[in-house]
């Protein structure tokens, strides 16, 4: 089947995933490389990679609790830094005595006597007027859940299929898009994009926690797992204990929201559909209407049998050919068989480039330009296979806002729109002064294919 001309683009992105990944002993000098060397020796990973009896691991809760895993995961959780929980012991005050606290947790793990504090939750903001709820465990908790991530993670990962990208090691976004970028080329065109509604908040615990002791049958890290699920939530002085979800913020909810939709992917695998996901987003690409039909049939099967509930206004199929019925995947827009910005994207750059360049703010043109490079260079880093007209618009606006900065400096009002302020602040001033810009970057990428 060949492609129409719109269709022959290229998405060549750099990635860290091997085509062909390795797995268990074989793989320890090549593919494991991310796990943690004081958990997972070489006699674990020989075993992770030939098979344990029943396939179930067992005395696993030790590994935990042991000092070097603990501290191990202290290192992490400070390098992540995050904010104090309800125990307002904040990452610097663990750190002045962190021989104290580790040995403490480490006494309570082994005893049976570790327990979860509240988790502290907060509301950022998401899409205008919209907000997302985030748990803020405590330093303590956070550190027993990434010892914990640091123990599971491998036994997951090795049967996780390779159409799942988000929070994997070695995965990322670009890895996701090069992988639908190429399904479309291969004529899977017609796309089901299906939006599970609230993932993280209505995961079942005991569906959730079946799926772990398909491979776990440590019954003391089932009950760290519990605990950790059934955490109470602190609110605007209220606390409650949640029935479903696993808490946004949690550093095991990615891990354990990849468990639960395995499934899924191993469905949709069996039956042959060509399916990409990055966490709860997720797209099914097929070769025509009716098989992309049959797919959300299926998928709203599994939906409903696994206690989760499909988004019908973010949930649709569509030939990505066709003008106005596209999708959307981390980021961008694929339509009429081109890859733009999605809306959103390019509103949450330009609110950023807003904030640096307020016309009141008193810096020199250059210190402004050098705080916007970096944010310009890396949001075109990621979207540069985008349509090339978003470049000249954005570089367009970017310019302006700084022409308005230089006319308020001036003491004169005005937007940096007329043809006087091109004249007197040509691109080329801007370019002097070393502002990066995205058209130009672009067509130099070009001539580099």
């Amino acid at each position: 089947m060949s492609m129409p001309k719109q269709m022959q683009f290229k998405f060549e992105c750099a990635s860290s995933v091997p085509q062909t990944a390795k797995q268990g002993a074989e793989a320890h000098s090549s593919g494991w490389e991310w796990v943690e060397a004081s958990v997972w020796t070489k006699r674990m990973l020989a075993a992770l990679g030939n098979g344990v009896k029943g396939g179930k691991w067992y005395s696993l809760v030790d590994k935990v609790y042991h000092p070097r895993t603990l501290k191990a995961a202290w290192k992490k959780v400070a390098a992540n830094r995050g904010a104090a929980g309800v125990d307002k012991v904040s990452i610097k005050r663990f750190r002045s005595n962190a021989r104290f606290y580790l040995e403490e947790l480490e006494r309570d793990l082994r005893n049976g006597d570790f327990r979860p504090s509240p988790v502290r939750r907060v509301h950022i903001p998401k899409d205008g007027k919209k907000t997302r709820p985030l748990g803020i465990p405590t330093v303590k908790d956070r550190i027993v859940q990434t010892a914990l991530k640091m123990v599971l993670e491998p036994i997951f990962e090795k049967e996780f299929l390779p159409t799942s990208y988000g929070f994997r090691p070695g995965r990322g976004c670009k890895d996701a898009l090069r992988e639908v970028n190429q399904l479309l080329k291969q004529g899977y065109t017609w796309v089901l994009d299906a939006d599970v509604k609230s993932y993280f908040d209505t995961i079942p615990h005991d569906l959730l926690i079946n799926c772990i002791k398909e491979k776990v049958s440590d019954g003391k890290i089932i009950n760290l797992l519990e605990l950790f699920l059934k955490q109470e939530i602190l609110e605007d002085m209220k606390c409650w204990k949640p029935i479903s979800g696993t808490p946004q913020g949690a550093v095991l909810s990615p891990l354990l929201a990849n468990v639960y939709l395995h499934r899924l992917d191993l469905a949709l695998h069996q039956n042959g559909y060509k399916m990409i996901r990055y966490a709860d987003d997720w797209l099914v690409l097929c070769r025509s209407r009716q098989e992309a039909e049959a797919a959300l049939v299926m998928v709203q099967s599994w939906i409903d049998q696994n206690g989760l509930q499909l988004s019908p206004e973010k949930t649709h199929i569509g030939n990505s050919l066709q003008s106005g019925y596209g999708f959307e995947f981390l980021g961008y827009r694929f339509e009429g068989g081109c890859r733009y910005v999605r809306s959103k994207s390019l509103k949450k750059f330009k609110d950023k480039i807003r904030l640096k360049t307020r016309r009141t703010r008193g810096d020199s043109i250059e210190q402004i330009i050098a705080d916007l490079n970096p944010i310009i260079k890396g949001w075109f880093e990621y979207f540069k296979h985008a349509h090339h007209y978003t470049f000249n618009s954005l570089d367009g606006f970017i310019r302006r806002r700084l022409r308005a900065v230089r006319r308020k400096q001036k003491k004169r009002p005005g937007s940096g729109r007329t043809g006087r302020d091109h004249r007197q602040w040509p691109n080329a001033f801007f370019a002097e002064r070393g502002l990066f810009t995205m058209y130009k970057a672009y067509v130099l990428a070009c001539q580099s294919r």
